[in-house]
């Protein structure tokens, strides 16, 4: 293993990922249980304001609204990470996994609510209109720590050009050479043609696409899962009782006391959990932050609903769909980890889209590559965000904007042509240098925060 992630490991694992559940813990307790307790209201604010003629928050002052604040967010959150993490996890962690993924969205919920709360409440008027928030602002305005500020905003760019460009190209790529055979370079100078188009508009632009292709490539998704488990209904309770089963004693659930280890359920389910929905590692955040409304606690609610959206829905469907479709063998699994045989063909995106087609023949492969290829075109345009943000905040202005741009977009070309696997372990590195920060600034600035949240719930119906 490298420098980077022997690093990477000895931050996240246990240090890191309890971090995120204790954090978790005590937010939702201190808010009460909130977002189990308060289901109507946060569900009534986001999904039913849909429903609702003018009960959106629209765009002034060159701003955004709270919907393409949580759009934008979403394109990033969720990603590959959705298809091949959540298929990774159950290989290596046993269908116990899921279940601790649940606890840690449950937790995150209150992390995510909190988090985009307090960007809200400390956001400042943005360099050409607008707002702008995120954990810089409440790291230094809030918590009065710059220099944890400036931490957080030069671990970001690292990670917009590496997890956020780099990867998800290199996805893209892999995903239409695979399809149809096309040339590597010639997808990734159309991916960054057409990313290019959307980030060159700025954040309002951004805002405006992820607004249409969220909702779109979550339909795609979502539907072809949904019919999955629609023709495979009689397997859900065997499902159920797996992921239950295997994550309160996971060695004796398969039978022969040779099952998966509780440690390495718990460690792949929160590790998914905390990757995908992003909750406190603070970068959708930023593009919260963005948002335009009368209240910071109403934000708040949209961040009960991105961790819901991305992790106990998106992920949900996923890791059903593989426990349902036949092809993912417990036994079977178990004993290629214990063998060190395991196939690339039985892990990740191959795992997923296998569990589609069994079911749902050509096009269900076909619906997983579709959605990968959108997935990651999602998440380049917001973390194209959060680097912007991030180096905003560290020069105090645009003026170095025109270059990061065309060095993201020159990334963009780069993670279609390479190899970008060993670039995962500095991903993880600056995620962690990330969450570090942010995370101790949820802690101490809880209590002006649920305060804030108490005050705002007492004002509704």
């Amino acid at each position: 293993m490298s420098l980077l992630g022997r690093l990477a490991d000895a931050l996240w694992n246990p240090w890191l990922l309890g971090l995120f559940l204790f954090t978790g813990l005590v937010l939702t307790v201190g808010s009460g249980f909130f977002p189990l307790r308060r289901f109507r209201l946060w569900w009534r604010e986001t999904a039913g304001s849909l429903l609702r003629p003018g009960g959106q928050d629209r765009r002034r002052d060159g701003g955004i609204s709270s919907l393409q604040a949580l759009a934008t967010a979403l394109a990033s959150t969720i990603g590959t990470g959705s298809i091949a993490g959540v298929a990774m996890a159950i290989y290596l962690g046993g269908p116990g996994a899921v279940f601790w993924m649940w606890a840690s969205a449950l937790l995150g919920m209150s992390t995510g609510c909190v988090e985009k709360l307090l960007s809200v409440a400390y956001q400042t008027a943005a360099p050409g209109g607008g707002r702008q928030g995120g954990p810089m602002f409440y790291l230094r305005d809030g918590l009065h720590a710059p220099r944890l500020a400036a931490w957080f905003a030069l671990a970001c760019l690292p990670a917009a050009l590496a997890g956020g460009n780099l990867v998800q190209s290199g996805s893209i790529a892999s995903a239409l050479q695979s399809a149809f055979g096309w040339d590597r370079l010639l997808v990734g100078l159309g991916t960054a043609l057409l990313a290019g188009l959307a980030i060159w508009g700025g954040m309002g632009r951004i805002a405006r696409v992820s607004e249409r292709l969220v909702p779109l490539m979550a339909l795609l998704y979502l539907g072809s899962g949904a019919l999955v488990l629609l023709v495979r209904a009689e397997e859900l309770p065997r499902a159920f009782s797996l992921i239950f089963s295997c994550a309160l004693d996971p060695e004796s659930a398969l039978g022969g006391g040779a099952g998966y280890t509780l440690t390495a359920a718990r460690r792949q389910g929160v590790a998914r959990g905390v990757f995908t929905n992003e909750a406190g590692l603070g970068t959708s955040a930023m593009a919260h932050g963005a948002a335009q409304t009368d209240h910071p606690a109403r934000q708040g609610m949209w961040g009960i609903f991105e961790v819901f959206v991305s992790t106990l829905l998106v992920c949900t469907v996923t890791a059903l769909v593989i426990l349902v479709s036949g092809v993912y063998v417990p036994e079977e699994a178990l004993r290629r980890l214990q063998s060190g045989q395991v196939p690339d063909s039985e892990l990740g995106v191959p795992l997923t889209a296998a569990s589609f087609a069994s079911v749902l023949g050509p096009a269900g492969g076909w619906a997983v590559a579709l959605s990968l290829i959108l997935f990651a075109f999602s998440s380049i345009l917001g973390w194209s965000c959060y680097g912007q943000q991030g180096l905003r905040y560290l020069t105090g202005g645009d003026r170095f904007l025109p270059l990061y741009r065309a060095v993201f977009l020159g990334c963009v070309v780069l993670g279609a042509v390479s190899d970008t696997q060993a670039l995962w372990q500095l991903v993880d590195l600056c995620s962690a240098l990330m969450a570090l920060p942010n995370l101790t600034a949820l802690l101490l600035l809880s209590p002006r925060a649920l305060g804030c949240l108490r005050a705002w719930a007492r004002m509704q119906k």
